[in-house]
Order: C-alpha cells, then structure tokens, then sequence
C-alpha cells in the first residue's frame, strides 16, 4: 500500500513507480553527504528503503528514505527539498508524513545524522543521542570519490 498526501499544488508519495531516480542522484551526487554517489548506489539504497518522493506536478523537489526493520529500528537518510522550493513547509510536512508512516510506528529507535537541520528534526522529537559512548560505527570518508569504485 501506497501512501498519498496533498498539499495545495504539491504531493508527497510513498509509490516507488514515481520516482525520479535521476533527479535523486542529481541531488545527492552533490550533497554534502554523498558527494559523487553512483547512481547504482542510489538505485540500490531505494529498493531498500521506504521512500518519500516531494512532487510539485509531476516534477519531484523533494526526497527522502526511511531504512527500517519495521517492528524496532530505523533510520532517517538522504532529506532534501530543492532550493527553489524551500521556504514554503514542504520539509516540515515531508516529516510529518514520514512520522505518521506505519512503518515507523512504535519503534524503540529512530535515528538520523544531520549537519545543519537540528532545528527541523527537534520538532518530531529527535534528540542529541543519549549514550552517545554506547554508539559505535565504521565511517569510510570520501567512499564515493575515492579512486577506485565501491563494490557493487
């Protein structure tokens, strides 16, 4: 089952049919987070994720994909609203849409990483990690634009 919501001239849609992968690769090939991101890369981080496609018409401005088990954890990644198009509430409504998701309810941890959006996320209730020494991670800078390829 597909979401939809409508906002004026504007939608926000769950239906994996309607995204532009272009467009998202475009966007996060030259984002702070993903420079030099193959679209192979892209096209498989959306088969594995439940995606939130922002459209004005039938042009997508806005992006975002939820990377969850379902039933206790997920992870918010790769949220952007065009330039052009920012200003007007459309991230703000792309989390509330994201929150009301089934997919999201009732879970024991919901993370993300941002660099300059705490502000926005603060409002659904996301936090500075609470043990932030319990958290351990494998971090390969510069993955992408690296001299030789990840692996597929």
């Amino acid at each position: 089952m597909h979401i939809e919501a409508q906002r004026g001239s504007f939608t926000i849609s769950t239906d994996p049919a309607r995204l532009d992968v272009d467009a998202i690769h475009s966007f996060l090939s030259r984002s702070y987070w993903a420079t030099g991101i193959p679209r192979s890369v892209v096209e498989r981080s959306i088969r594995g994720s439940v995606c939130f496609g922002v459209y004005a018409g039938a042009q997508q401005v806005g992006f975002a994909r939820v990377i969850t088990d379902g039933a206790t954890f997920a992870y918010l990644a790769d949220v952007y609203v065009l330039q052009e198009y920012r200003g007007q509430g459309l991230a703000k409504w792309l989390m509330e849409v994201i929150m009301a998701h089934p997919a999201v309810q009732g879970l024991r941890c919901f993370t993300l990483v941002t660099r300059d959006a705490h502000g926005l996320y603060s409002r659904f209730g996301f936090r500075p990690l609470q043990s932030p020494e319990r958290h351990m991670e494998i971090r390969r800078a510069n993955t992408y634009t690296a001299s030789s390829p990840p692996a597929a």
